[in-house]
């Protein structure tokens, strides 16, 4: 019978994490911007329970061959009527880096759930580890990432950054 548990936990725990979602990849009429982002046609991947994001990465040509790394956050069900005109979403990393977002709140008070962070060293991001998603609102909504969910999200940043 334990047998059996194990085998099972393992199955499980194999098909979590080779849940990650594939690239998918556009190129605009001129043909100077390549956009990478993860397929979300289906559904967004998730980092923790009522927190979902999508990466993308723009790759414009030219002399520079610069790219830009964008992590959309999107939290589920996440709508409230604040005072201020803008909030602050902060992840913040296991080794105590915290990339921060302001988001501008609609002209009728609520946020809409999404913001967006820009990466700007996305191989950093890949050593690092996301600890918690932080939203400052009326008060502080703290998303814990799990384990599992930043294997994944490693998984997903790296075909990102690898993608051609």
């Amino acid at each position: 019978m334990k047998i059996i548990l194990v085998l099972v936990s393992f199955f499980v725990a194999t098909v979590s994490i080779n849940a990650q979602a594939k690239v998918l990849t556009s190129v605009n009429d001129a043909g100077d911007v390549a956009t990478y982002e993860l397929d979300c046609t289906t559904k967004f991947q998730s980092l923790a329970k009522g927190l979902r994001y999508n990466i993308t990465r723009h790759e414009f040509k030219g002399p520079e061959l610069k790219n830009s790394y964008r992590l959309m956050l999107v939290m589920d069900g996440f709508y409230l009527k604040t005072p201020n005109k803008e909030m602050t979403i902060s992840a913040v990393l296991t080794d105590g880096t915290i990339v921060e977002a302001k988001k501008i709140i609609e002209d009728d008070g609520f946020f809409d759930g999404a913001c967006t962070l820009r990466i700007k060293d996305p191989k950093a991001l890949l050593a690092a580890n996301i600890d918690k998603v932080i939203v400052h609102a009326d008060k502080d909504v703290v998303y814990k990432i799990s384990e599992q969910s930043r294997t994944i999200f490693k998984k997903n940043l790296s075909n990102i950054i690898n993608a051609k």
